[in-house]
């Protein structure tokens, strides 16, 4: 038996929407997997897909992301997809500087846009 796959899903205000789109995409390949989302963006895929096996943390300005962080430190986390608005600044900036800072440190695969997270999804499908 094939062990699930933990990933996260965070993305800034700005890309929920296009996180949304995209897990609706990839609902097959998700719907094997267990699922942490941070407040807002968790909410959000649940509502669309409510069949998913996802926990929702805190959302990531109030200590999500460093959920997610600690998840990955302990090895918790196989994959982070977190669609980054780089248009917009974000008042978590250190927060979400330290997420990506430990996904590349425990060189889990990190998707931070549709396009990457569909390439990760297609390699490990």
């Amino acid at each position: 038996m094939t062990r699930q796959l933990a990933i996260g899903l965070v993305a800034h205000d700005d890309k929920k929407a296009d996180l949304v789109a995209w897990a609706k995409a990839n609902a097959a390949f998700l719907e094997k997997s267990i699922l942490y989302g941070t407040g807002t963006t968790g909410g959000r895929v649940l509502e669309a897909l409510p069949q998913l096996q996802l926990t929702r943390l805190k959302s990531g300005p109030l200590g999500g992301d460093q959920q997610l962080g600690a998840m990955i430190a302990e090895g918790r986390l196989d994959i982070l997809i977190f669609f980054v608005d780089p248009l917009s600044p974000q008042p978590h900036d250190v927060d979400v500087k330290a997420l990506i800072r430990l996904a590349t440190l425990a060189d889990i695969p990190f998707a931070c846009n549709p396009a990457t997270a569909t390439l990760v999804v297609k390699g490990l499908g």
